[in-house]
């Protein structure tokens, strides 16, 4: 187990180092010129020089890559072109967001997974109705059925608000920056509450596609070890088919599952970008937006390289509780 841990963690650090060299190299090919966007168009030629000096963008690419890099480590992503602050700085301020946001979406995801491997496996009632809801979401894109969401929930029946990550005016700014953990945190269970409602359409319109990719491995992953020898031998022992599934047949099933999530939270990152602009929602995905008109390449840099790392992370995390749920991989 332990080889295994330190191989993945290896890998992760590569994947990771390769990531930073192509966004460095992305830099270096982008036509905007650094120098001329902190600066201004009406900055002299002097003062061109002295910045790009200061900067290092005289010395070798080599040099400057090492730079780069040294920068990361201490967790300086350069500067924003658009907003004049320090790239981290930003970051910190629309991260919660979408961390709360990811949060739940994935929660939700995982929460319909199992609901639609098991009543499927097991045939709960309601299951098929789940699972045609599921599919019928499933194949449309996530912002026309955040739109749809909207319009059904909102403006037809006023049940969840449309727009925005909460209606108060004063919510709590910490200590955490989850609104739905600092309401209860600070004696506000009420800015829990409407943080909850505001966070359930964009959620689910995110939730949806991951739970049903999710859900259909597990549930095949069921079926198949439902046939083993091992099964049919506590099933003449009299084991009813829930403890079956629950004692003996789920650990079993979960790697193949627990594969498909690692990949499918690469997509949710893409989709909260996505969501967060029909939303409204103050997060990393308005961030991006509002830099991509005016060329900010170290507040995109920055942001890519931030959900990059955390897809690899993750992955690196599912590759290790796959070993812990099955131990034969470790081997």
């Amino acid at each position: 187990m332990r080889r295994l841990i330190a191989k993945r963690l290896a890998a992760m650090a590569v994947i990771i180092l390769v990531l930073t060299a192509v966004m460095f190299l992305l830099q270096r090919i982008s036509p905007l010129d650094p120098v001329h966007a902190m600066l201004g168009a009406n900055a002299s030629r002097q003062a061109l020089t002295a910045e790009r000096h200061n900067l290092g963008l005289d010395r070798p690419v080599i040099d400057q890559y090492g730079r780069y890099l040294d920068g990361l480590a201490r967790g300086n992503l350069g500067m924003s072109y658009r907003t004049r602050r320090p790239v981290t700085t930003d970051i910190g301020t629309f991260l919660p967001a979408t961390a709360e946001l990811t949060f739940y979406a994935l929660a939700l995801a995982l929460v319909l997974a199992v609901l639609l491997a098991f009543g499927t496996t097991l045939e709960w009632p309601g299951a098929r109705l789940l699972r045609l809801v599921l599919l019928g979401g499933s194949s449309a894109p996530a912002f026309l059925l955040s739109i749809a969401g909207i319009l059904v929930f909102y403006k037809q029946l006023g049940w969840l608000p449309a727009s925005g990550r909460t209606s108060l005016a004063n919510p709590p700014t910490g200590p955490t920056g989850l609104l739905t953990v600092d309401g209860l945190l600070t004696g506000q269970p009420g800015v829990t509450l409407d943080a909850c409602q505001h966070l359930v359409l964009p959620a689910l319109a995110i939730a949806i596609g991951p739970a049903v990719s999710i859900g259909r491995v597990l549930r095949s992953s069921l079926a198949s070890n439902l046939r083993a020898d091992y099964v049919r031998t506590a099933r003449a022992k009299g084991l009813s088919e829930g403890r079956l599934l629950l004692r003996h047949v789920t650990r079993n099933s979960v790697g193949a599952a627990l594969s498909m999530t690692g990949l499918q939270v690469g997509l949710m990152f893409a989709g909260v970008l996505v969501i967060e602009q029909v939303f409204a929602w103050p997060g990393l995905g308005q961030y991006v937006a509002q830099s991509i008109p005016v060329a900010d390449f170290p507040a995109i840099a920055g942001v890519t390289l931030l959900l990059g790392a955390g897809y690899v992370v993750i992955n690196t995390t599912v590759d290790i509780l796959q070993a812990v749920a099955d131990p034969r991989i470790s081997v």
